[in-house]
């Protein structure tokens, strides 16, 4: 049976015998192993039916520690570690030898970060290696925000749950790196362009959208629900699709209620920070449901709203 609970000490000494834990974070829940032992990422890659294509990021609780695994050298990344860590920022930067090459897919470069969650942070101290930690669910489904979905998904390929309550942002950490001397954005998530750019200035967006990423969460399919998401107009969908359940994923307007629809308002109030903590939590609600198809509108391309967008899109129908 499958152990939830929020004793640090457990969780370290099964992640010292190189097994699974899931662990709880700002962003979303991870599934961590010692970053450092191949056997043990192996685990996290199989528990997951994860392809060894897709990189993983490591974990670790300090900058100071980042130095001891990667080449953290450019001024202006520097300066996002030191503004936004610990927190919802993911640098990719050039690995050392001690980084296995399963964590990176045989890239050269690691994304690394540092989580804010109290728990993670007391574990990663007990701990004398990196964790590396993808979303604590099967591939390809929607990312976990509690401590439940984890055990709800992934039952007893995990050997310990650290439960640390709902988690506050609900959508995935951003991915900043360097290419060709210019700051780019790989994923958008729960640190917004708007915060970075006001600390370093204009960076470019690299969105990878292949079969072959070079940074995590990047396949163009991903996070996506059982049900069929289908995204547009919601007024046209509703109509071409008047002989199904419908659920009804919205952002603030209810104009759309019906007996055949079932509505999950983001946020009544349109506030995006709210809307990103409920995205992943109403997808799996729309799971259960009764109903045929979820259709779904596009949110306001700004803040955190990108970052929505973008796992909307991948988890599209």
């Amino acid at each position: 049976m499958i152990k939830i609970g929020s004793d640090i000490n457990i969780a370290a000494n099964f992640l010292l015998q190189n097994k699974l834990v899931a662990i709880p974070t700002e962003t979303v829940y991870g599934l961590a192993a010692n970053a450092l032992n191949d056997e043990a990422v192996l685990s996290v890659f199989k528990a997951k039916q994860r392809p060894f294509f897709d990189p993983l990021i490591i974990h670790l609780p300090s900058i100071e520690q980042i130095y001891n695994y990667a080449f953290l050298t450019d001024n202006r990344l520097i300066k996002l570690a030191n503004t936004f860590w610990p927190g919802p920022l993911t640098l990719l930067l050039p690995k050392k030898n001690n980084i296995p090459n399963i964590v990176t897919s045989g890239l050269n470069l690691v994304a690394v970060r540092v989580p804010n969650h109290p728990l993670t942070l007391k574990l990663l101290s007990l701990v004398n290696f990196p964790l590396a930690a993808p979303s604590a669910n099967p591939f390809g489904y929607v990312s976990p925000t509690s401590a439940q979905h984890v055990s709800n998904q992934l039952k007893d390929k995990v050997d310990y749950i650290l439960d640390g309550g709902a988690c506050q942002i609900g959508i995935e950490s951003t991915i900043v790196g360097i290419e060709n001397n210019t700051v780019c954005i790989y994923r958008l998530g729960g640190l917004t362009i708007e915060e970075i750019e006001n600390c370093i200035g204009k960076v470019e967006i690299r969105i990878n959208n292949s079969s072959n990423p070079k940074v995590p969460g990047q396949l163009k399919s991903h996070y996506a629900p059982k049900k069929p998401l289908f995204l547009g107009d919601l007024n046209e969908l509703i109509k071409i699709n008047s002989d199904k359940k419908i659920g009804i994923l919205c952002f603030g307007n209810e104009d759309y209620k019906s007996q055949k629809a079932l509505i999950y308002n983001l946020s009544k109030t349109k506030n995006l920070n709210e809307a990103a903590l409920n995205l992943f939590k109403f997808l799996r609600l729309a799971d259960d449901a009764k109903i045929d198809i979820l259709i779904c509108e596009f949110l306001p391309n700004i803040g955190l709203g990108m970052a929505i967008n973008d796992r909307l899109k991948r988890a599209s129908h």
